[in-house]
């Protein structure tokens, strides 16, 4: 499994997915912002599988 997600794109996905998943445990939202567990995994991984069949990557070639 390569790596496909990097740089900004995973930091953003690690704050979105750390939100979400925050606001979902204190009331802030319903439990839909639990599917902040997503991002968090995709961005803490550093694959997306969405990513994959449109051929994107936003990580550097190593």
């Amino acid at each position: 499994m390569n790596k496909n997600v990097g740089g900004i794109d995973r930091i953003l996905r690690i704050v979105a997915g750390i939100g979400l998943i925050g606001a979902a445990a204190t009331g802030l939202v319903g439990v839909w912002g639990f599917i902040g567990v997503v991002p968090l995994a995709t961005g803490l991984i550093g694959w997306c599988p969405a990513y994959l069949p449109l051929g994107i990557k936003t990580c550097r070639k190593a």
